[in-house]
């Protein structure tokens, strides 16, 4: 499912991250343990023991690695606190280990042999973090592009190539236009390298594997017989930009989108079968929630009325599936008539409307409590686009192609565009916003739910709330 979401190549890649450093991991405790004992006379014995409890080890702690988001690839190249993010995680993975022991005291390693393997494993693990990021950015990539078209999308899909080139393992030769005096224009690192008459030449002489064509900078200008001998003869292969935007980035580029593009494209299939298993653990799940979280939301409400004066709920109009209109409720994080004045606007980053209470509710999320009773009624759903103002809707619908089309399921509670992308109050947040909600809708299942609630809760615990 995951590679659904990134692409082959980058799921391979963790793959062989995660994979030698739970070995790794694994190996540490192993050598503490020998060097703690010494090798006793029934050696295979105890190693296959060791082992296991090496494993249970290695499987917390990189649970602790995974929610300290050192296994995010697009930031793995910019780690700076490499040491101190995986000493964290050591502490976090501790406290979990802990808890383990106390219930399955069989799996205990030891103080003396945890501490010897917090010495390897930092050592090892910090090793071979580096050594990745070393081989990522210089080994052999596994793609060669070339994109055809400068248009807003293509440049945004070239500096995203660019910028991940170490994680993605893909090269970008460079573009082409269909002027010939954008030759040798900068666009991001490479520029602008021939015209679409040099197309065939330049993938020969670069090599590349993919020719990525930008149908609305290059539509009527190709020669489509080279082009098809290209691919006949040589193995090139040619994508719509809007395909391969998707693959690497996890959304659809709205800027070069073409309806018949959604209409002939895998995905967008959302089968009675899928609203019926969405709707079920809607039910089952908010029930639970409400349940669980009522001591909670007694103390959050508490809370809420020491903090400022007004009303405890705050209720708000939003639009939903199909457009229809329903009624939100959250705590409230504002302080009372917050709009009195001003009439609908978004919030803002730091925003003074924001109480002291309301800006710690917000950042944990528990402002959203009450929205599990919006989830129970079926006005909105766990995961989803997030339900905007109807006075937003009008506005945004007339900026942005293709916003109404994000009505077409429930809104969320959480959803793919909260998770990947940062809290925005501009037209242009709601378009990048926009192109993350189709692309849940295109590829929405119920694991892909699942994973997005999972990363919800690392957003939460690690980032503060989104």
């Amino acid at each position: 499912m995951y590679g659904v979401i990134t692409g082959g190549s980058m799921t391979a890649r963790r793959l062989v991250l995660v994979g030698v450093e739970h070995l790794l991991i694994v190996l540490a405790v192993v050598i503490a343990a020998l060097i703690r004992f010494g090798m006793p006379d029934a050696s295979l014995e105890v190693l296959v023991e060791w082992t296991g409890r090496g494993v249970v080890t290695a499987a917390i702690l990189q649970l602790c690695l995974h929610y300290s988001d050192l296994y995010d690839l697009r930031t793995l190249v910019a780690e700076r606190d490499l040491l101190t993010s995986i000493v964290r995680a050591l502490g976090a993975a501790s406290v979990l280990l802990a808890v383990l022991y106390y219930w399955v005291p069989q799996l205990i390693i030891g103080r003396g042999v945890f501490a010897l393997a917090t010495v390897f494993i930092i050592g090892l693990v910090a090793a071979w973090r580096v050594a990745f990021e070393w081989l990522s950015l210089r080994g052999e990539p596994n793609e060669r592009l070339l994109i055809v078209g400068t248009g807003g999308a293509a440049v945004s899909l070239g500096r995203e190539l660019f910028q991940r080139r170490g994680e993605l393992g893909v090269e970008l030769v460079g573009f082409v236009d269909p002027d010939p005096a954008m030759v040798g224009a900068p666009v991001v690192n490479p520029g602008v390298i021939g015209t679409v008459h040099d197309i065939p030449s330049i993938v020969k002489l670069r090599k590349v594997d993919r020719v990525v064509v930008s149908l609305a900078d290059a539509r009527g200008k190709l020669n489509m017989n080279e082009l098809l001998e290209m691919k006949l003869n040589q193995g090139v292969r040619f994508d719509h930009l809007a395909s391969v935007y998707e693959e690497y980035t996890g959304k659809i580029a709205v800027e070069n989108l073409r309806p018949s593009w959604m209409i002939f494209s895998d995905g967008f299939r959302k089968t009675a079968t899928l609203e019926r298993i969405k709707r079920v653990s809607d039910v089952v799940f908010s029930l639970i929630g409400l349940a669980i979280a009522a001591p909670l939301m007694a103390v959050t409400a508490a809370a809420v009325r020491v903090g400022s004066p007004g009303q405890v709920l705050y209720s708000q109009r939003r639009v939903g599936k199909d457009g229809a209109v329903f009624t939100i409720y959250k705590f409230r994080s504002m302080r009372e008539g917050a709009e009195a004045k001003s009439g609908a606007v978004w919030s803002v980053e730091n925003d003074p409307r924001v109480t002291k209470v309301g800006r710690f509710l917000r950042r944990t999320r528990l402002d959203e409590l009450p929205q599990l009773w919006n989830v129970l009624r079926g006005d909105m759903s766990f995961v989803g686009p997030r339900p905007e103002r109807p006075e937003f809707v009008s506005k945004l619908s007339e900026e942005i192609s293709y916003y109404g089309q994000r009505h077409v399921v429930r809104p969320g509670l959480t959803g793919w565009a909260q998770v990947r992308h940062r809290y925005g109050s501009t037209i242009d947040d709601a378009q990048e916003k926009l192109q993350y909600d189709l692309f849940y809708i295109k590829h929405m299942s119920f694991p892909f739910d699942l994973y997005i609630v999972l990363e919800t809760v690392k957003t939460v615990l690690v980032r503060g709330g989104s």
